[in-house]
């Protein structure tokens, strides 16, 4: 498949601007995507590749290559779905562990947005893509519990502005190892990995990022905790957790690769999830742990 190439000349207004910058306006994309086309050799300047802190000069042609994106068909699939609640503007539902969000590489069938494509047919916002239609956040596969989908561009806007401004109440249910002795917060900013590019890690130069946590109860040696999320960064729980000595049983990304008790996936539970409905009425919706995690616990009082 031939790239398109889009070339322009910096001009006076240019001189001494960033290349990933100009980038970024040259090709109307993220500056994160213009660094990575800069970085994969897709940017020239006078014919040569440059870092993204290059300085432009006067007269800098830039050519820009852009491969155009393989077109993806997803499908609607007949999976069942735990349906909390659902009307005209969105709908909420308790997603299993094991579940996939939304689709992406090496998971184009069986994730939520299938099974919600079958459900709600056309009525799905289209803000982000034919890959999550009516997706305003996420949950990771192995976290199960609730999440909200947008039915038109409204809700997703109006829903997305509360995440944004993290005026969404979100309380989270885990099991951690170690015992916890009293209520606390991990305040740490987070970023991406700098050598896992697929795990976050503990960054001052990342965003802000604010856990509180609450002990339900010490069984043996973990804890039965209670999260409430003042921010909702990717795997923002599971991190602080893990930082401060208290990973989640069953984690083996950021946690103990031994000792899970029969855990597959991390114990994590999104437990209630409140906002401002389009129609202007404060909702919230909470459901229990599923029956693994409840028996997870069981068999740690056991011991």
């Amino acid at each position: 498949m031939d790239n398109d190439i889009l070339t322009k000349t910096a001009e006076n207004g240019d001189i001494g601007a960033r290349l990933d910058v100009f980038v970024q306006n040259m090709g109307d994309i993220t500056r994160n995507n213009a660094q990575k086309l800069i970085d994969g050799g897709d940017v020239l300047v006078n014919n040569k590749t440059q870092k993204s802190n290059y300085r432009l000069r006067h007269g800098d042609l830039i050519e820009l290559h852009i491969t155009p994106p393989i077109a993806l068909e997803i499908l609607p699939q007949n999976i069942p779905l735990d349906i909390i609640h659902e009307d005209d503007d969105l709908i909420v539902i308790n997603k299993p562990k094991g579940m996939v969000v939304h689709p992406a590489a090496g998971h184009y069938q069986g994730t939520l947005v299938n099974a919600v494509m079958h459900h709600c047919g056309g009525s799905l916002s289209g803000i982000n893509g034919v890959l999550r239609p009516g997706i305003v956040h996420r949950i990771d596969k192995d976290t199960s519990g609730l999440l909200v989908v947008a039915k038109n561009d409204r809700a997703h806007n109006m829903l997305a502005e509360q995440f944004a401004n993290h005026s969404i109440n979100r309380k989270y249910v885990a099991i951690v190892h170690n015992r916890i002795g009293q209520d606390g917060t991990v305040n740490l900013a987070l970023a991406r990995h700098k050598v896992d590019r697929k795990k976050m890690a503990i960054d001052p130069n990342g965003k802000r990022a604010v856990t509180h946590y609450y002990v339900l109860e010490n069984i043996g040696k973990f804890t039965l905790i209670k999260c409430r999320l003042e921010t909702g960064r990717t795997h923002q729980i599971r991190v602080h957790m893990a930082h401060i000595n208290h990973p989640i049983l069953g984690d083996v990304v950021y946690g103990k690769s031994k000792q899970n008790f029969g855990a597959e996936g991390q114990a994590l539970h999104a437990r209630l999830l409140g906002f401002v409905h389009p129609n202007g009425e404060y909702m919230e919706f909470c459901v229990q742990p599923p029956l693994y995690f409840e028996g997870l616990v069981a068999k740690l009082r056991r011991i």
